[in-house]
This record gives C-alpha cells, structure tokens and sequence, in this order.
C-alpha cells in the first residue's frame, strides 16, 4: 500500500462556496436508505470507527446520530474490559453486541484495540501482530459471511492539525470534556502512532472489509466524508467472501463403530457410576478448576441417550455449578444474527460447567440433511467453528465433544417404546420419524462433521450407545479423565 495515510495528512477542507445544499441532499438520502435498510433487513451494519485520539471520531458519530434515526442506531463503546468481560473469551463482548439484520451499529473501542496497542510497542513481536490480525480478518470474514457488513473508517490528520483542534477543544469550557489526556499525548508520539496505523491498516486491508481513510482536520470536510462512506454502505451491499472449500476427509468411526458389547449388569452399572461420577465431583472442586470451565457438547441420533447422559453428568455435580443449554430451531431474534451468536451468549466463565444438549454443530447437521443453510454456509462452517471452538479452549474451557450413536434396530425399538410408554410419549415427535426416514444423509453429514472438527484442542468422543448402562458409563469416564488430564499441572492454561 502506498501510504494511505499520506492524502489525510494535507488536511484537505470543504470548499467555501458550498451553500450547504450538498448537506441537506446527503442527510435526506442517509434517512431514507437507513429506513430501506430496516425494510429489507438484509443485513445488519457495523461501523468500525478507529485512528488517531483527538481526530474527531466523537464528533463524526454524534452528527451521523443527528443526521440519521438514532433510534435504530447503536453506538457501541468499548473501553477497559469489565470484571464480566475478562472472565469470559476476549470475543464475547463483541459478539453478544451484534446488531440484528435492518439495524446499524457504530463500534469505538473496537477489537482493534489490542492490535494497535501491540503495533505501537517500542519492541512490537511481529508473530503476535500477524496471529492477531490473521484472528481479526477470520471474525471480519465470518461476520460478512452471516450478513454483517463491517465498515471500517480510519480517521486521521497532520501532526500540526491534531495539536491545533486539541487546543481548540481544550480553550472552550463548554468543549474541554472532549479532549482526553490520550488526545494531548498524540503530538509528541505521532511518528509512532502513524506507523503502528498504517501497519494495522496494512494487516487487516482486505476484501471485503477494507479500510477506508477520512481526513479529519477540518470538520465539516470530515462530516461529508464520513456521511458519504456511510451512504455508499447503506446502498451497496458488500460482495460475499471467499472461503477454502474443505479438503475431502474420510472418518470411519461410525462404520467400525461396534454396537454388540455385552450389556453391563445393574450391580456393576452402579458400582461404575458411582466411582466417575465421585472422580468428576473431585475434579471440579479442585481450586485449579476456579481458573478453568468445562464445556460438555452433547450431539447423536435421535433415541440415543443424550438425556440419560446429561442427567448422569449432573448428579455429579452442585446444581449451583453447572446449568444445561438446550438448543432447538432459532426463534426470530436468533436468525436475524450470524448463526453463532446465540452461542456465544453462553460463553463459559471460570468454576463453571455448561451442557449443550445439541449445540453450534446443527449447521453442518439439521441445517445440512434439511437445506435450511446453503451449501456455502454449512461447508464454511467447518472452519468458523474450529476458530470459535478453539478461543472458548484458549480462555480456559475444557471442551468435550460427545457423538452418541446408536444402531437402526435399537433406535426403532426406542422409539416405539416411546409411544407407547405414557411418561416418554412426550420424546417422539414427527420429526423423529422424518429424521429415521432421513438417516444415509444424516450419517454422511455426521461423519464430515467428525472429520473436519475432530481438533487436538476439541477432539471428538464416539460412542455407541445401544447398551445405554456402558455408554452412560463411558461419558463419565471420559469427562473424569478430560478434566484430570486438563487440572494436571502440565496442562493448566
């Protein structure tokens, strides 16, 4: 890139001639491409609003507000991470802020935060730079990818110019409140902090989130630019990403998978359960396990045990401790944000358990078998949920994945034992017998999922469940030895 920043530094001004009919056009069609948009409700929109202290980003987003209807704008500010914030994934607080699809959303304090302070360093680790930015083009990506249109405005001016508004600002009493100590310490570290811009800029300048740079010394030129950039994004939607199609990957498992082991006897069922579920108990009242959580992901075949296995889980635990996450179909709200929103609400906090009974794996299963997700979505997936798996693991979750199988014999024995059993009736729905009729698509479903999120970090347990005594058995022992392993001193994150 040829210095980008170079243009913005010659502080061009708005000419003065201009009446302000210019203005008043811009501002009425502002108005009446954000309403399209709530119509449409296509996409939602963030504004990423980054650069220079003391460039008059305040100032820009409070006249988009006066500009456009703020009652369907929301400015969202991000500052010193909160006690909440810091006992969750980084991410977290970035996510659950995502606006719904018609809506606008301008972010300050954005997760440029950390790559910019890493590039303004005196010794910057350049590996730790690019990681971060590799991180922050995969989110952009995936944001785009699920109807998030991310525009990105970098405003900036000459050394001279941010002095002299600094000093401006900070003469009025009535304006003092907006220049910041970080406003006043630009100037004398402006080399720095231009250079440490431009390397952001440089690192995370791609399609289809590029940078977009505003001249900011004068104030109404800044105006103009920045209501224009925002028009030209109310008007064109962004062009889809492009993404690696997955490599082809054969996973066996479920056709070796052997359903014949003898059933376990009550006696030795009972001795067996007791035994891990006394070893998990242990494990989470350790005090490394106050640093630390555990994320159990419960997915199989229908009529497979997932329930039986989960209430076996919680026996063994303090029911203040741990609470199960359901997931069905998303109701409205859940569809109107990118599909992994509404489980990053749930992001784990240290000392906790979360179960997910079905989980973030329905869009390369259900969504798949049932054409509710394009080929596009469900087969870019695979990816996004390595990433969002592997930044729960990063702050600490201990990941287990379970995929309980069972065999077509058994599972039709369950379910017409289900109906005809008074207190499972409730258990068999339509959909299970449609799902039954569906089962080669579901089981080349399964088994691509296993072969592309199988990952050292969040590795996959199959299990076949049609003794349900043994499998019960085998969850449990599985979680006491993840958690074992994980509490040990030469695994604590």
């Amino acid at each position: 890139m040829n210095d980008i920043l170079a243009y913005a530094e010659t502080d061009p001004v708005l000419a003065e001639n201009d009446d302000g009919a210019r203005e008043a056009a811009l501002r009425t069609e502002l108005l009446v491409q954000q309403y399209e948009l709530l119509a449409r409700e296509d996409r939602a929109i963030l504004f990423v609003v980054a650069g220079l202290d003391g460039a008059g980003k305040g100032s820009a987003v409070n006249l988009l507000n006066e500009w456009m209807d703020p009652r369907h704008i929301r400015t969202l500010a991000f500052g010193t991470p909160t006690p909440e914030e810091l006992a969750r994934p980084m991410m977290w607080r970035y996510w659950r802020e995502l606006p719904a699809r018609g809506r606008i959303g301008i972010v300050f304090g954005s997760w440029y935060q950390a790559l910019f302070a890493q590039a303004a360093r005196r010794a910057r680790d350049e590996e730790a730079l690019e990681s971060m930015a590799a991180a922050v083009r995969r989110f952009e990506a995936m944001l785009v990818a699920d109807h998030v249109q991310v525009v990105k405005l970098w405003f900036h001016l000459s050394r001279d110019a941010q002095r002299a508004r600094c000093a401006r600002l900070a003469a009025n009493p009535d304006t003092a409140w907006r220049v910041s100590p970080d406003d006043l310490k630009v100037a004398k570290r402006f080399a720095r902090l231009r250079e440490a811009g431009e390397r952001v800029i440089a690192s995370t300048h791609a399609e289809p989130c590029p940078w977009i740079v505003v001249p900011s010394a004068d104030d109404r030129f800044r105006a103009m630019r920045t209501g224009e950039v925002v028009l030209a994004a109310l008007r064109t939607p962004p062009p889809a990403p492009s993404f690696a199609k997955p490599v082809k990957v054969a996973d066996g498992r479920l056709d070796n998978l052997d359903y014949g082991d003898a059933a376990m006897k009550r006696g030795a069922y009972e001795k067996e359960l007791m035994h891990w579920q006394a070893r998990v108990g242990r494990a989470v009242r350790q005090a490394r396990f106050g640093r630390r959580s555990l994320v159990l992901v419960f997915e199989g075949k229908d009529a497979a045990g997932k329930g039986g296995a989960i209430r076996r889980v919680g026996h063994a635990l303090d029911v203040r401790q741990y609470r199960i996450v359901p997931i069905s179909a998303p109701n409205d709200i859940e569809r109107a944000h990118p599909y992994l929103w509404r489980f990053w609400q749930h992001a784990p906090t240290p000392g906790r358990v979360t179960i997910f009974d079905r989980s973030w794996y329905g869009r390369v299963l259900a969504e798949r078998v049932e054409r509710f997700a394009s080929r596009r979505d469900w087969m870019r997936a695979y990816e996004e949920i390595d990433d969002f798996e592997a930044q729960w693991v990063a702050h600490g979750a201990i990941l287990v994945k379970f995929w309980l199988s069972i065999s077509d014999d058994e599972q039709l024995k369950r379910f017409r034992e289900r109906e005809k059993t008074a207190f499972k009736n409730f258990k068999i729905t339509p959909d299970d017998w449609r799902n039954r009729r569906k089962g080669s698509q579901y089981r080349r479903a399964a088994a691509d999922m296993l072969a592309h999120t199988d990952t050292p970090h969040a590795p996959w347990h199959v299990i076949a469940t049609d003794d349900k005594r043994t499998a019960r058995v085998q969850v449990l022992r599985t979680v006491a030895q993840a958690l074992e392993r994980a509490l040990s001193t030469g695994d604590e994150t």
